[in-house]
């Protein structure tokens, strides 16, 4: 298997739609909307077109990492300009080969390349602490209010220690707030094939991991 991480282009952007669906359908929620956000997101201004990058497996997009950006502010109020991937997606037959370490790695080089040094998800953590993320409370990093450190806050320093010394409160972009609108997320979704919604226990997962907190 001949695998390529190249930079995406305009002429992939519906595959990566249709493998951004094809990746998160029924896990956080009946049905899907990342792709929606996929392709709302390339138009925001927080996107990092720098850092979209595509995985070929023998010349198929098999997956995918975008970015935008994010911010931290520190308790002087002064803020700090830093990363968010996501959705990060591997085709589901393609799924537990490594391939999304392999985007990871590879697009964190790059952002240090381009000067950034810190990256910030919302994730499970199991799929993600054994590629360099902690939880949010190991760098005082807050949510929404001081002292609160949600379990799925993951921070990964792309240079080790850049965080330290001081408590910090996450700033996500505003990309994600088009999901919102659902009769727009429904509309473009029936421009794919149509697919069966249904409940997973991936779900309740998820909920879990997103409605509770580190306290300790």
């Amino acid at each position: 298997m001949k695998t390529i991480i190249r930079n995406e282009t305009p002429a992939d952007y519906r595959a990566v739609e249709n493998l951004t669906r094809e990746s998160f359908w029924n896990v956080y929620k009946p049905g899907a909307d990342e792709h929606y956000f996929v392709h709302q997101m390339r138009s925001h201004p927080d996107f990092i077109p720098e850092l979209a990058f595509v995985l070929e497996c023998d010349g198929e997009i098999v997956g995918s990492i975008l970015y935008t950006k994010a911010w931290l502010e520190d308790g002087q109020g002064q803020r700090k300009e830093i990363l968010s991937f996501g959705p990060l997606c591997v085709a589901p037959k393609y799924q537990r080969q490594k391939l999304g370490k392999l985007l990871i790695e590879h697009s964190f080089a790059a952002a240090r390349e381009l000067g950034y040094d810190v990256n910030i998800i919302f994730g499970n953590p199991g799929n993600y602490v054994s590629r360099g993320f902690v939880s949010c409370k190991r760098k005082n990093v807050s949510f929404v209010v001081p002292g609160n450190y949600p379990t799925a806050l993951l921070v990964a320093e792309l240079v080790p220690g850049v965080l330290d010394g001081k408590s910090w409160m996450y700033i996500p972009s505003t990309a994600a707030d088009c999901c919102e609108d659902t009769a727009a997320v429904a509309s473009f979704d029936a421009t794919f094939p149509p697919k069966e919604k249904s409940w997973m226990p991936s779900q309740e997962e998820f909920y879990i991991y997103s409605h509770s907190s580190v306290v300790r």
